[in-house]
């Protein structure tokens, strides 16, 4: 059988490379602490599954869901952005639903970009916003994230020829890998050369709420902002050029649900819509219900969860520079983005793969995420902190 090219590309997968290290380590009779995936091990909230549950029983669930039947679930997304940026959104021209911020980030490059044209993004970055470019044969030029620039891309440095042959930029603010934030004044700026380079600006969003409270400084001055870090929507109220990316995986510990939306400017949510009508349906009625009880209902889940995740942060934190590992603290996410120390700083897969092998404690290696992630690894904060303070001690050991 002959394949397609752009399978070549897709070849090489942080997590499933990881994946398959695990194995090898549970096959030698390791004890497995993966801190590798970005999985919350969270549950969904109480009221979130009981509307999932009530809706199996509807028959009227159980057919094909079309647009037309999301409009429920669109205004509550609608309402919900409003209530957090003071964003007025439109939910029947200005937001989609999606399988999953990954399917949108996936499969928007389907909409945007022709062979050869160049999608800007963050390095290191998310390995699904280089698949969705990849797939629609489109080249990669990395905007390098430097702990000099707080991991914020420097627009100035990007060559003139690439900008020529430019069609969209990709964000993610909070980010992962690194869990920086930026601020309102940087989306202005993007939002800015954007509109200058006639550039599609992209918005990947997944951790609008793990943000911890010594972050507030960040937050807007505007009575209606009740959010910690801003939206790009926010820089682009007119939603010019702008498309953001939600999921409930993170918020709402829903991941294994599949369900986001996108919101932003109209003709790109059409396109976006005529590509996903080529591929799926939406998902079933009932996770949709789920979805917009969360949304709608009690929020002292997210709350909860936010301070679940920084007390697992200042565990974590505190055991490593016990041993004398000065990692950085994280102001958002779940993750710990960590300098790797000597002999392995410039080689991070050797570093997660004999980590695992000798002691069972599961990395994602900062190289997998881009050639500006080498010489760091992410942890994910996925465990309570006595094994989180288990797992230290196991680096520890393998460092010494």
């Amino acid at each position: 059988m002959q394949f397609a090219k752009r399978l070549q590309s897709l070849q090489s997968n942080v997590f499933a490379d990881m994946d398959r290290a695990k194995a090898v380590a549970l096959a030698a009779g390791q004890q497995v602490i993966d801190l590798s995936l970005g999985s919350s091990d969270l549950p969904a909230e109480a009221h979130v599954i009981e509307a999932i549950a009530q809706s199996l029983g509807d028959r009227s669930t159980h057919g094909y869901l079309l647009f037309n039947g999301t409009q429920e679930f669109r205004e509550a997304a609608a309402n919900w952005y409003e209530q957090k940026f003071g964003v007025k959104v439109d939910p029947q021209t200005e937001v989609l639903p999606l399988i999953g911020s990954q399917e949108g980030t996936a499969h928007l490059p389907l909409a945007i970009l022709n062979p050869g044209d160049f999608a800007l993004l963050l390095d290191p970055g998310y390995p699904s916003h280089a698949g969705g470019v990849y797939l629609a044969s489109g080249q990669i030029y990395p905007m390098p994230l430097r702990v000099e620039n707080a991991f914020l891309p420097v627009f100035a440095d990007i060559p003139a020829p690439v900008l020529a042959q430019s069609r969209m930029m990709v964000l993610s603010y909070p980010h992962n890998p690194t869990a920086a934030i930026a601020p309102l004044s940087f989306f202005q700026e993007a939002v800015a050369f954007c509109q200058q380079h006639n550039l599609v600006l992209v918005h990947d969003f997944p951790y609008v709420d793990l943000v911890f409270q010594e972050t507030e400084k960040w937050a807007d001055s505007s009575p209606n902002f009740k959010s910690l870090v801003p939206s790009i929507l926010q820089a682009d109220p007119d939603k010019s050029v702008s498309i953001e990316f939600f999921t409930l995986s993170k918020s709402y510990n829903m991941g294994g649900f599949r369900i986001g939306y996108a919101i932003g400017n109209p003709q790109l949510i059409n396109a976006l819509r005529q590509v996903k009508a080529a591929v799926d349906f939406n998902q079933y009625r009932g996770i949709l219900n789920g979805a917009i009880a969360a949304l709608t209902g009690p929020q002292s889940g997210v709350k909860s969860a936010v301070a679940t995740f920084q007390q697992r942060r200042d565990a974590f934190i505190t055991a490593f520079h016990r041993t004398g590992w000065n990692v950085s603290i994280p102001q958002a996410t779940m993750y710990i983005w960590a300098k790797l120390p000597s002999p392995w700083s410039q080689n991070s897969i050797e570093f997660c793969t004999q980590l695992v092998k000798q002691t069972g404690v599961a990395a994602s290696p900062g190289a997998g995420f881009g050639k500006s992630g080498e010489g760091y690894v992410r942890f994910a904060l996925v465990h309570e902190p006595p094994l989180l303070e288990t797992a230290v001690e196991r680096i520890a050991q393998f460092l010494h």
